[in-house]
């Protein structure tokens, strides 16, 4: 296993990282290492760090602005060679298609749900780190 696995974490609301942050806690799950956040508040932030590599899995906040994250997900799905699994905050159940639309592996909705996050997450990297990407 790896000593760690790194997850970026997009939106432009620092209370909504932080509730990603605690939610997913230091490790997600017993059997996926332990991740390292990398917090970004713009699009071009996000797009300089997916494009540096070493990021093994993303949490886009569908709600941010003026950048969404059901956008920048399909923006990076498009962009990005190999690009790392998304778990994208949804506003509510109903915009799962959306989520669809945008490519992401995984949504959750706002309020952060602790469980439901860390469930999703540890999900996609389990799948990232046993391709061995």
């Amino acid at each position: 296993m790896r000593p760690t696995a790194t997850v970026l974490v997009y939106s432009d609301d620092v209370s909504t990282r932080e509730q990603v942050r605690l939610a997913a806690g230091r490790r997600p799950a017993a059997d996926v290492p332990p991740v390292e956040f990398l917090e970004c508040a713009t699009l071009p932030a996000v797009l300089t760090a997916l494009e540096e590599g070493g990021i093994d899995a993303c949490v886009l906040d569908g709600e941010s602005a003026p950048a969404g994250g059901m956008g920048v997900c399909r923006q990076i799905k498009d962009e990005i060679f190999q690009c790392p699994p998304v778990l994208l905050l949804i506003g509510r159940p109903q915009d799962a298609w959306l989520a669809t639309w945008s490519r992401a592996e995984a949504a959750v909705t706002h309020p952060v749900d602790p469980v439901a996050l860390a469930d999703a997450l540890a999900g996609l990297l389990r799948k990232r780190l046993a391709v061995g990407a």
